[in-house]
């Protein structure tokens, strides 16, 4: 029962991007310029806003139907509240043909962030994703592709973050996507052995370069976010803009409780990657039979069927008379459930069919929905509300 989430960690000095796709970036030279930008005037936005817990992040509907858009953070940067994930299915559990009609659904139906890693499907997840992209008539300008750095392969300079992967590493990814950036580079956890400024820099070296226009963190601690975002603010250099993190029913401690804080500070949204089916079909579990995704995935199945795997499979079977409440299903509950949570820009779908698909994007539908009064209800079945005080205190 996992969702992955992404905070937004940019904004203030160090946070930048490219001028255009294939230009350098202009770096700005003081502390004091960005001050000076900063206090510019406001601007005039087009687009009517709506707010549902997220007046911070200028959510507003877009050109498509039901599909909602949002800051991320404090960059620029318009994701779509729903996005489309490539981890378990893209490249592994699904054929090519209809990772291609999954991908062509979401993009027609608004969405505009597909995110993928170099470790997905030992890199055939990126070859996947970039093979359907490049036979598409999408402008680049109309989506945003994100991809993690880690695990690249079996050597021990194609791991970590030392600036060789970090620099190496994303430019195998752009061979394998068939493109000539990517919107956000993630560091796929942290690393030990490499020195903050290193990773920092390197990450920067990126952004000059015009290979990616931001970058992110992925299930680094609030502290090692932190850090990184002094480095870059004491160095002039990049921060990152985003931090990909778990977040679900059961797994809630660190994004309501640890990162709200940060992103007061310095500005964190959120983005949430969904594994298909997992955790929000309990009548489903491995033992029918009934997800044939989970084959090759043994630890998932464990998982699931662990003593803790059950009874969190019992409080979930609790909520699905508070979807047929809702009169929605179990799936757009759990992803209306983690949208409604401030500081999330965007909900990462990892899904299998276009059926499936087609099912979680309405669940933008049932978030107006989730008043207090559900919410409480929520956490009642829960019974893990974290105790939040102070500023990170979501209202």
């Amino acid at each position: 029962m996992q969702v992955s989430i992404a905070c937004n960690v940019g904004g203030g000095a160090g946070g930048g991007g490219a001028s255009g796709e294939h230009a350098l970036k202009e770096r700005r030279s003081t502390n004091a310029s960005v001050a000076n930008v900063n206090a510019a005037p406001g601007r005039v936005r087009a687009e009517p806003t709506r707010t549902l817990g997220h007046a911070h992040m200028n959510e507003a509907p877009g050109h498509h139907g039901n599909m909602m858009y949002r800051s991320l953070g404090k960059s620029g940067l318009r994701v779509s509240c729903l996005g489309l994930g490539t981890w378990v299915t893209f490249g592994s559990q699904i054929s090519d043909e209809e990772a291609e009609q999954i991908l062509t659904l979401a993009y027609d139906s608004g969405v505009n962030l597909f995110d993928t890693a170099e470790v997905y499907a030992a890199g055939r997840a990126e070859s996947t994703l970039g093979s359907i992209l490049k036979r598409k008539p999408w402008k680049r300008s109309s989506y945003v592709v994100t991809t993690k750095i880690f695990w690249g392969g079996q050597a021990e300079t194609e791991r970590g973050l030392s600036r060789k992967h970090i620099i190496e590493g994303l430019k195998g990814s752009l061979c394998r996507l068939q493109l000539d950036y990517v919107d956000i580079v993630f560091a796929n956890r942290s690393d030990v052995s490499a020195p903050m400024e290193e990773v920092v820099r390197a990450m920067s070296f990126l952004v000059d370069q015009g290979l990616t226009l931001y970058w992110g963190t992925s299930h680094w601690s609030p502290l090692e976010i932190m850090e990184a975002y002094s480095v870059a603010r004491q160095f002039n250099l990049d921060a990152p803009v985003c931090e990909q993190a778990e977040y679900h029913y059961f797994h809630r401690e660190r994004v309501e409780l640890h990162l709200p804080e940060l992103y007061h500070k310095i500005g964190t949204p959120t983005t949430e990657d969904l594994c298909p089916g997992l955790g929000f079909r309990p009548s489903s579990c491995p033992d029918s039979g009934a997800l044939p995704w989970l084959q090759g995935h043994s630890w998932l199945r464990e998982r699931l069927c662990s003593d803790e795997g059950k009874r969190q499979i019992s409080k979930i079977t609790e909520l699905h008379q508070v979807a047929e409440r809702l009169n929605c299903t179990p799936a757009q509950l759990a992803i209306a459930w983690c949208l409604r949570s401030g500081g999330v820009s965007s909900v990462l779908l990892g899904v299998s069919s276009t059926e499936q698909l087609q099912e979680n994007l309405h669940s933008t539908r049932v978030l107006s929905l989730l008043d207090d009064s559900v919410v409480s209800q929520i956490d009642r079945l829960l019974g893990n509300k974290p105790e939040v005080k102070g500023r990170g205190q979501r209202t």
